[in-house]
């Protein structure tokens, strides 16, 4: 038998059921392939099953519901529906008598039922299954920061009630640093900074509820160490610190610190160095270089780490991390040696002269066009103090984070993120220069250019990337072979003594190492002169630089 030939198809009223073909009226066992080759069989198939007489009675006896208004009893009326579709001929076999449904066919009937079927006729397990309880989310947002546990604001409040218990009326500024100190556990320096933050009325008196107010209400309690700096050191409504808002503390410093107590005499120099260490501070720490550090930049630095231990060390040479004054008068005697006229600037010709002459017009032509950094002095051909202390301190560590990125932008002429082999030639070509001048054995740049790829390493080996250069400790040389000969010479003829004892301390940086060289060496000349002179006035009254 075809089942896909064609047949007469006859009014309803017509058809006997006697007529009818049975094995186009199994649905299940018409194949999909032959619905989509032969569409007018699905046609043929909806008439003929229209035809029949449970089909007539099934659809008088919805409509007579629907205009009588009675409910639709969907379990009962799609299972007779599915009861149809599954033996849609029970009048035409014998009972027991009807073909069995075939593999194919089961599998396509539930896909049937689905369409035909409520849910709640189907008598699904999932009906059974109930839903779990749903148990609260605990807070884990803040605004203001975590609450203290119990236990800890407990103990917090018991050491407040110690020390104000002698104080009712309050501390004074002058009584709060075992506050700032013992409950805070804060640098003490910070106390007069704390104090004032507490004090917003300026009454000169700080109470126990006030205290209480801000530091326990106020969650300062759970926050970690640089989340309460960065909130007492920050102004109201701003989401960064600046350079002034550290004077505070580094006044407070100055002013308490044992190991720098001499400098009490000498004012001038008091500020000289909080300007320095402040510098020193938005160098290492404020990354994006906009003057604006972020408490994410503050997290991420060391600046905490060396709070506490100047405020632990007495001998503040020791802290070498920003607080050392031994660094200060370093950069500070550099600096005043280049300032012939002392009028707090530097041009061209004072830094060329900048290690006994090291550095190349090209190199020192970049900087002073302010690719590296914008100038501070806001005077054209003109590099202030700040503007030298960054300069300094990226020659003299090269192969720092900052000081990388304060080169790598001096070398890239174009703007374009890498070091091509032609913008390195261009700044070698002086050096070969000065080699020649001075009767030494020049090195070809083509020499040179493999001993860097040998050095870096770089992805590509056509250009370098900033990349490549942070993957390598000896990158800051690649700097020295280009523009500086003195530490390109000295680079080529290593101490094998420097190299023992860089091995031996590898904590110190290149940084900590020259300022401890140049510190001896300019109290050794300090020294010197303080002999022939009969004097320790050597420099002007007004800008004498102690140590």
């Amino acid at each position: 038998m075809e089942p896909h030939k064609s047949r007469d198809i006859h009014p309803p009223e017509m058809v006997d059921a006697a007529t009818l073909d049975p094995e186009l009226l199994q649905l299940q066992e018409v194949s999909s392939f032959a619905v989509k080759a032969s569409p007018q069989l699905a046609d043929e198939l909806f008439a003929q099953w229209l035809s029949l007489p449970d089909t007539g009675r099934l659809v008088k006896s919805l409509i007579n519901d629907a205009k009588a208004g009675a409910s639709f009893n969907a379990s009962v009326n799609c299972s007779s529906a599915n009861s149809a579709a599954n033996n849609p001929l029970p009048s035409l076999f014998p009972a027991g008598s009807a073909p069995p449904i075939s593999p194919r066919s089961a599998s396509s009937s539930p896909r049937v039922s689905k369409q035909r079927t409520s849910p709640s006729s189907l008598g699904s397990p999932l009906k059974l299954v109930t839903e779990p309880v749903r148990e609260p989310i605990p807070q884990f947002y803040f605004q203001n920061g975590r609450p203290p546990p119990k236990e800890l604001k407990e103990q917090c409040l018991s050491r407040v009630n110690h020390i104000f218990d002698d104080h009712l009326d309050g501390l004074q500024i002058n009584e709060f640093k075992s506050v700032t100190k013992d409950i805070c556990r804060l640098p003490s320096f910070f106390s007069s900074a704390l104090f004032r933050k507490i004090d917003t009325d300026c009454i000169g008196i700080v109470t126990k509820d006030a205290f209480i107010k801000y530091w326990v209400d106020g969650n300062m309690l759970t926050a970690d160490a640089a989340t309460q700096i960065f909130r007492i050191l920050k102004q109201p409504d701003c989401k960064y610190l600046t350079q002034a808002d550290f004077k505070p503390v580094l006044q407070d410093l100055l002013a308490t610190h044992p190991g720098l107590e001499f400098l009490q005499s000498t004012p001038e120099f008091q500020e000289r160095y909080a300007e320095t260490v402040i510098y020193r501070i938005f160098y290492y720490i404020n990354r994006s270089g906009n003057g604006r550090l972020t408490l994410r930049e503050l997290k991420r630095g060391n600046l905490i780490a060396a709070m506490q231990h100047a405020d632990e060390e007495e001998d503040i040479n020791k802290v070498l991390r920003y607080f050392s004054y031994e660094h200060f008068y370093v950069i500070y005697c550099k600096f005043w040696e280049l300032d012939t006229d002392h009028d707090f600037l530097i041009d061209k010709e004072n830094l060329i002269r900048y290690g006994n002459h090291a550095l190349t017009y090209r190199i020192v032509d970049r900087i002073f066009s302010q690719v590296p950094r914008k100038f501070t002095s806001k005077i054209e051909g003109k590099m202030g103090y700040e503007d030298f202390v960054y300069f300094m301190l990226s020659e003299e560590d090269k192969s720092s984070e900052p000081g990388l990125e304060y080169w790598f932008k001096c070398i890239d002429l174009d703007g374009n993120g890498v070091l091509t082999l032609n913008e390195m030639q261009f700044f070698y070509e002086e050096q070969l220069h000065r080699m020649e001048c001075m009767a030494q054995e020049p090195v070809l740049f083509e020499d040179i250019l493999c001993q860097i790829v040998d050095m870096i390493a770089p992805e590509r080996e056509e250009y370098i990337t900033l990349r490549d250069l942070k993957g390598c400790k000896l990158s800051g040389n690649v700097f020295n072979i280009l523009f500086n000969l003195n530490k390109f010479m000295a680079f080529e003829t290593r101490d094998p003594f420097l190299i023992r004892q860089e091995r031996e301390d590898p904590t110190l940086t290149e940084w900590d190492r020259f300022a401890h060289r140049e510190y001896i060496r300019l109290s050794m000349e300090e020294d010197g002169e303080d002999v022939s002179n009969g004097s320790a006035e050597v420099w002007d009254e007004s800008l004498e630089a102690p140590f």
